[in-house]
């Protein structure tokens, strides 16, 4: 089965806590414009976090329910996340360390990303977040949702 997943998160970075918000669609619903929000749109909190980490829990929490053997394209606005796979040989040749040897902040994220990319062999997509409304392509639309679902949830669970 084919699958678009839009993944986003909110943080507030006073509290470091943040919501996640993923969106799973079939392939050709996701070539639609919505039509209202889906009530499948799932949300979590993630407390103790920073954007960069929030992301990659909510992305990883997101493939999570996605089925072995499953064609996903996963759109996100994250840089960080986009940049892993060009990233990944250095990373994995410093054993996820940085120069002075000491283990990176997200190195546990980062290798539960890989597992994860290894088995599923998803696509990533790079999606510009906040654009104005009338500016949107049809993946943007859906990928706003999802963005206001994530902030939403933010304010409401503060």
């Amino acid at each position: 089965m084919q699958q678009a997943i839009f993944v986003d998160g909110s943080v507030n970075p006073q509290t470091r806590i943040g919501c996640g918000a993923f969106l799973a669609v079939p392939v050709p619903s996701s070539l639609q414009p919505p039509t209202g929000v889906p009530d499948a749109i799932k949300t979590k909190r993630f407390t103790n976090t920073s954007s960069t980490q929030l992301e990659l829990e909510t992305l990883l929490w997101a493939l999570s329910d996605v089925e072995l053997g499953s064609d996903v394209t996963v759109y996100t606005d994250c840089q960080n996340i986009m940049g892993l796979l060009a990233r990944r040989n250095r990373l994995e040749s410093k054993n996820y360390c940085n120069a002075k040897g000491q283990a990176l902040a997200h190195a546990a994220l980062y290798q539960r990303f890989f597992q994860c990319y290894d088995g599923l062999a998803f696509t990533l997509v790079k999606l510009k977040g906040h654009k104005p409304a009338a500016n949107r392509s049809v993946l943007d639309q859906w990928f706003s949702l999802v963005d206001r679902a994530a902030r939403a949830a933010c304010l409401q669970k503060q």
